[in-house]
This record gives structure tokens, C-alpha cells and sequence, in this order.
């Protein structure tokens, strides 16, 4: 599978899942997750997809410091409903990462490891996701601005044309050239203050 080359220097987010631990289904249960890999899951990549990437990334290190992330132990809390705009895309993104579902996640074990009842939408918060620990109660809310990474003036005219079946294979290319070149932008705007606010 061949990716841009940026993918791989984008940061990672590394967590520790009790279940997987337990299961073996990794050393000490931890897991990183690299962009790529959200890449595989959404089937693209996107200043929405960096953006979900990058706000859980952010949040979890506001809210766990030098410690590992639990998989399984977070709450996520979304100002919108899952079938508005681009929410329900975000929501599988971070899904992946935090483990939390709404009820189409694992029921657990004995009482433990149960990944339903983690996720929801349409909740009053002051920002666009809310990241809640489970064992500390500590909480921190996110909203993202692709903003601050402008995309140039001839992408979205060209994705028109694209999408209208008036684009070649060349101008084909370079358009998704151009649009990875803004994601990359992004990414490497991982830690502007600007890109994810909090409250």
C-alpha cells in the first residue's frame, strides 16, 4: 500500500487497552496508532479526518500528561448529531482510537471492558467534543479550526470539475497532490495552538 510520505512523520497516538492486554493481543496492551492507520478506516485522507486525528491526540494529552491513555476508559461527547455534516466521520475516527461506542461495542467481561455507553451527541457543551476520564472524572472539551491551514484558491474550483467529469488524469493528480499538501499542513500544525482549541 503506498501512502504519502508525510503519513510517516506525522505524530502518533499511543494508549494502553486493558482488554488487549489481557487477551494478548498486545504487549502490555499497548497500541499505537499512526495516521495511516486512520486512513485505513476512513477510507481517506482530509482536513476532517486529520482534524478528529488530531483533536483526540491533543486531548489525551492534555488529560493524561506523561501517562498512557486508557483504550476503554473515555468518554466522548459530541456537540452535534451523529448524522450532521461531517460528525458521524469524526465519531468512527475517534471510535477507533478511544475504543468508546455507542451500544455496537464490546459487552465486556464479567463486568469489565464494556465499550458501550461511552459515546453521544447532541450534548451542551461549549465547544465541538468533550473527552471525559472514567477514573478520574477529569474532562476537556475541543473545537478544531482547519482555518488556519488555508487551502489554495484553485482546490475546491478544480474538485468541482473533477466531480463534474471535466478533469483529465492529470489535473486528476494534481489535485489530490494539492489536497494532501493542505492535510499535510495540517498535521504539521499539530501542536498551533490556533488549529485545537479547548474549554
Amino acid at each position: 500500500m503506498s501512502f504519502p510520505a508525510f503519513f510517516d512523520t506525522a505524530p502518533t497516538i499511543t494508549l494502553r487497552d486493558p482488554l488487549a492486554d489481557l487477551l494478548g493481543a498486545s504487549g502490555n496492551g499497548i497500541i499505537e496508532y499512526s495516521y495511516g492507520d486512520i486512513v485505513k478506516l476512513a477510507g481517506h485522507s482530509c482536513p476532517t479526518v486529520a482534524g478528529a486525528y488530531l483533536m483526540t491526540r491533543n486531548a489525551l494529552k492534555k488529560l493524561y500528561g506523561d501517562d498512557l491513555p486508557e483504550r476503554g476508559g473515555i468518554k466522548v461527547e459530541f456537540q452535534d448529531d451523529q448524522t450532521n455534516g461531517v460528525t458521524g466521520v469524526i465519531a468512527n475516527v475517534i471510535s477507533m482510537i478511544t475504543g468508546a461506542t455507542i451500544d455496537t461495542g464490546f459487552k465486556g467481561l464479567g463486568g469489565k471492558y464494556d465499550r458501550r455507553g461511552l459515546l453521544f451527541f447532541n450534548v451542551d457543551i461549549p465547544g465541538e467534543i468533550r473527552y471525559t476520564r472514567l477514573d478520574t472524572g477529569a474532562a476537556i472539551t475541543t473545537s478544531y479550526h482547519a482555518s488556519i491551514v488555508p487551502p489554495s484558491p484553485e482546490l475546491m474550483p478544480a474538485l468541482r470539475t473533477i466531480i463534474a467529469g471535466q478533469g483529465d488524469s492529470v489535473r486528476t493528480d494534481e489535485f489530490g497532490q494539492a489536497w494532501q499538501e493542505r492535510v499535510r499542513k495540517i498535521l504539521e500544525n499539530a501542536d498551533n495552538p490556533a488549529l485545537v482549541t479547548y474549554a
